[in-house]
């Protein structure tokens, strides 16, 4: 029998060829303050489409400037950015894999020196005072990700998946923890999801392909939102067309956390169950016999890697040695 994390999963019509994804990853590696690309984004996600990945995540990509984690994110809130992410796409393309970019806000954990934008004036931790986001600021958050998923589109990208997760801005309005506000986004958890619901709603827009949410599924803080909570939000992104939950964890607030081998599994398990949504398992997973039981046992769709795909962009090969299948390799690498 064939190994399941080999097998083909598709949504919307678009196929990848595996259930092996890289998770965004911050590379802080924009060579200017401007939000563009550099070589290194170039060689960095290259290299893992060789390596046989199925689907590449572009980092955290801000969709207003002042939504940047630091001035060395890259940034899609320009027109002048779709020449550079276009180059991405086609580079990764033209190596076998789909890609797809994350379009983000920082919220409170912006580093920056401008006015930061927050559901509430409360700080993270050890970072500056964020201002509570007014009217206006509400609408250009939500057209800056309408803008940012038309940019996407424009720059070939197959997939968008829409940052809530570990402690920026739409996390930040989803939790009573950092969201404290009076009126239509704030005081309930239905209020609290209506950002997350306009942003979907706008990126539907301007895209009709596959579209994914990064969440927070546990928040670490007794105060904030239960799985349970988390289940009903994904029930309510499954009705307004998300393709898929990509379940994390943390962030939100500076926290011990337990870790060891997926640790975030069970969030994915749960939220797929329950919510009957399709899931992204993330967390600790480096072995291939690890990402097939949880593919097996039906714990989740997709495996979504991070440091292990930073410490070898090759994981690929080595897992379908291990699961003994044989993978299609680039024809320059087939006498290895």
């Amino acid at each position: 029998m064939s190994a399941k994390l080999f097998s083909p999963f598709t949504v919307k019509e678009v196929t990848f060829k595996n259930r092996i994804v890289m998770s965004p990853m911050c590379q802080y590696s924009s060579p200017s303050r401007d939000g563009h690309i550099g070589d290194w984004h170039k060689i960095h996600y290259a290299t893992r489409a060789v390596g046989g990945v199925g689907l590449i995540l572009l980092e955290a990509t801000a969709v207003v400037p002042e939504g940047r984690i630091s001035y060395n994110d890259l940034g899609i809130w320009s027109d002048e950015h779709v020449a550079g992410l276009k180059e991405i796409s086609d580079l990764v393309h033209g190596n076998g894999a789909r890609i797809g970019i994350q379009l983000a806000h920082a919220g409170r954990k912006a580093e920056l020196e401008e006015t930061i934008i927050a559901p509430s004036a409360i700080p993270f931790p050890d970072k500056k005072t964020p201002k509570a986001a007014n009217a206006e600021d509400i609408r250009r958050i939500i057209e800056g990700f309408r803008e940012g998923a038309r940019r996407a589109k424009e720059a070939g990208f197959d997939v968008i998946e829409i940052h809530g997760a570990h402690g920026y801005l739409l996390n930040e309005f989803l939790s009573p923890v950092s969201n404290r506000r009076e009126d239509e986004y704030g005081g309930s958890a239905d209020a609290r999801y209506r950002l997350l619901s306009e942003v979907i709603e706008a990126v539907k827009t301007v895209w009709d392909g596959p579209l994914f949410v990064r969440i927070s599924a546990n928040e670490y803080d007794p105060e904030g939102n239960s799985l349970e909570q988390y289940v009903d939000y994904a029930r309510r992104m499954k009705a307004q067309g998300v393709d898929l939950v990509d379940c994390s964890s943390g962030g939100l607030v500076p926290a011990p956390i337990g870790m060891y081998p997926g640790y975030q599994v069970n969030l994915a398990d749960q939220i797929r169950r329950q919510a009957d949504i399709a899931t992204g398992a993330v967390g600790l997973i480096s072995s291939a016999t690890h990402a097939e039981e949880i593919l097996g046992n039906d714990r989740a769709d997709l495996i979504f890697l991070g440091r292990e795909l930073l410490r070898n962009p090759y994981w690929p090969y080595e897992a379908a040695k291990e699961l003994r299948t044989t993978l299609e390799r680039p024809v320059q690498y087939q006498r290895a």
